[in-house]
This record gives structure tokens, C-alpha cells and sequence, in this order.
């Protein structure tokens, strides 16, 4: 296995939140949580973990239509969803630059789509449905993108039970 993957099982929405909820309490201000996956796949669930290992007492949706909410806690967390953004030039008139370097985390859903504007150094996670086991059976891959998280890695390595 790469020395910058982990790869992840959750067996419902619990699982992922919990798996979340971990990786939450590591996190530092400005890190940047890149969510993938299919519609209902459970990146809003992985958002709702995230912020409660950020001490966030209030609900997570996702937004959809805002494009971003905010939340606080132990460090803000600014929630992106960028699927119906169509240029990146969007994501700029709303300060998405300020965000990304700001004192918070940003956690952006269809990263994807703003692949140009992303930083050179990101925690990728995916969210990959395993039909075959089971409604809610997913595959979370965690990957570091940019030498900057390979420590994050490395801390979270021990605290999971990993597949091959």
C-alpha cells in the first residue's frame, strides 16, 4: 500500500461519521478535506463527522444551493459544494482563496469540478459505494495530496483497521 493512502471500511452512516469524527480531531487550520464520490455516497455525513471532531455543536447539511456554509467550533469549518458550479471562476467571487488560506478548515464536496483551483496539497477522501456488500457498505479512500499531509497519514495509520 502507498505510504500516502489509507483505505477505509464503513459498514453504515455511523461507521463513516465515526471514521470522521477522528479524522476531524487532527485537523488543523487551513487544511483543505476534498470529499468524492457519487450522490449518496455519504460525503455529508463525512462533513457532519468532520465538523463534530471540530467541537461543531450545530447541524451539517450540505450546500447545495448556497455553495458554502459556515460553521464554529474548536476551529471553523467552511463546507463547500460546489456540484452546480459550472466555471471556477465562481468559487473566487465568493473569497473561496480566502477561505482555503483562512484559519479555519475547508471541506469541499465535487472537488472535482474545481480541480484547477485547488491548492497543490489537499486530504483527498472518496466515497465509494460497495453495492455488493450492501446498501450501506462504502470504501473510504484517504489520500494525500502534496507532502503536507503525508504526517496526518502517518498519525491516523494506527487509529484505524486497515484494509489491503
Amino acid at each position: 500500500m502507498d505510504k500516502n493512502k489509507i483505505r477505509l471500511v464503513s459498514k453504515g452512516p455511523e461507521d463513516t461519521i465515526k471514521i470522521a469524527y477522528t479524522i476531524g480531531r487532527y485537523l488543523r487550520p487551513g487544511d483543505v478535506i476534498c470529499l468524492g464520490g457519487d450522490l449518496g455516497a455519504g460525503k455529508t455525513a463525512f462533513a457532519q463527522g468532520l465538523a463534530q471532531g471540530l467541537g461543531i455543536k450545530e447541524h451539517v447539511t450540505s450546500p447545495t444551493f448556497t455553495i458554502v456554509n459556515e460553521y464554529y467550533g474548536i476551529l471553523p469549518m467552511y463546507h463547500f459544494d460546489v456540484y452546480r458550479i459550472n466555471d471556477p471562476d465562481e468559487m473566487m467571487e465568493i473569497g473561496f482563496d480566502e477561505y482555503i488560506d483562512g484559519d479555519g478548515v475547508s471541506v469541499i464536496e465535487w472537488a472535482e469540478k474545481i480541480q484547477d483551483i485547488l491548492p497543490p496539497y489537499y486530504l483527498s477522501i472518496n466515497i465509494n459505494k460497495k453495492l455488493e456488500e450492501g446498501d450501506n457498505y462504502r470504501e473510504i479512500l484517504l489520500e494525500a495530496v502534496g507532502e503536507k499531509y503525508l504526517p496526518l497519514i502517518d498519525q491516523l495509520l494506527p487509529l484505524f483497521n486497515i484494509i489491503h
